[in-house]
């Protein structure tokens, strides 16, 4: 079980019951913002709005919030913000590679956030290109254990659609795909009548760094302090992490 895929899981644990739930909701909706502005207003014909709606639905956005956004981007509604998307990349603690991926309607002050919680918390801002060859763009599904569904019947659902491996993150499954396969995945997902929290394009590292406690804790906390901000959308890191220290860290 790899270390972005446990973040993820931890993220999305607390993600549900966390304060931060209105800074989840703004990241949600301007994802169908710019979903719909980049691929068309009709969900049925944009599969990217599609599962940007579906993920916004998972986590609890209220429909017309979901449905201001979607008009927004596609231009039936006056106020849509010149968002551009923005990678900044750099080293944490412990040698960990951290790609942070930024949605904003403002470089400077998006530059200066990132900068910003990188130096106050042990990392460092890399040249472009020094830390990206080491991930991979994929497809990333998430399915969650419910209904006493089980990994092979996951499996059996993707295979013929592109998959290429599917994990065990303890509460839910994570399907792996080429990026440009995830929405045969995900339709392929549909029609085995499997549920899914979401379905988009990510990063996955190629090679990672095993953490121990102590650097641990540190990556933890400069990953949080990168999703602070309102400007990132979303943050990748090739941390490993042992469930021994992962429980240590719960506890």
């Amino acid at each position: 079980m790899s270390g972005h895929s446990k973040w993820a899981t931890t993220k999305h644990k607390k993600a549900v019951i966390d304060a931060k739930r209105g800074k989840l909701f703004a990241k949600l909706i301007k994802n169908v913002e710019v979903a719909a502005r980049t691929g068309g207003g009709d969900p049925d014909g944009n599969p990217t709005l599609y599962d940007a709606i579906q993920k916004a639905k998972k986590a609890s956005v209220p429909n017309d919030n979901i449905e201001r956004a979607r008009k927004r981007g596609a231009g039936e509604e006056a106020g849509g913000a010149e968002w551009q998307t923005i990678m900044y990349e750099g080293y944490g603690p412990g040698g960990v590679a951290v790609l942070i991926e930024c949605l904003t309607d403002n470089r400077n002050r998006a530059a200066s956030e990132v900068r910003t919680a990188m130096t106050r918390n042990g990392g460092s801002m890399a040249d472009p290109n020094s830390v990206s060859y080491l991930f991979n763009r994929k497809g990333v599904i998430i399915v969650p254990k419910e209904g006493g569904i089980s990994e092979d019947d996951v499996m059996l659902a993707v295979l013929d659609a592109g998959a290429e491996e599917v994990s065990d993150l303890g509460e839910s499954f994570e399907v792996l795909s080429e990026a440009g396969d995830v929405v045969a995945v995900r339709k392929s997902l549909q029609e085995a009548g499997i549920d899914y929290d979401s379905a988009e394009a990510g990063f996955v590292p190629s090679m990672q760094v095993q953490l121990d406690e102590e650097n641990a804790k540190k990556v933890f906390r400069l990953l949080d302090a990168l999703e602070d901000s309102d400007d990132v959308q979303n943050v990748y890191s090739n941390a490993d992490v042992s469930d021994d220290v992962l429980a240590k860290l719960d506890a």
